[in-house]
């Protein structure tokens, strides 16, 4: 590798702004906030949305009526212009 050309690479905090869950891991990421874990002073970076928060992931998804929709089409619209 070349150098004086990558980024640092470092532990950080990543803070969920919707749950406030903190996860510490190894990024290139830049900021300017800190945050002081067991003792000792990372960089944090906060996010919208994690895994903690994600409706996905929490089991709060919502599951869309698609074949509802599709028969409301054919209903308004039917197969006009076709063949």
């Amino acid at each position: 590798m070349r150098r004086g050309i990558h980024p640092e690479y470092r532990t950080v905090v990543f803070r969920d702004a919707a749950s406030g869950a903190t996860y510490r891991t190894r990024s290139t990421v830049a900021t300017d906030q800190t945050i002081e874990l067991d003792g000792e002073t990372y960089p944090l970076v906060i996010v919208d949305i994690s895994a903690a928060s994600h409706p996905f992931w929490t089991g709060n998804q919502r599951v869309l009526d698609t074949a509802g929709r599709v028969e409301r089409f054919l209903q308004r619209y039917g197969t006009r212009g076709r063949g």
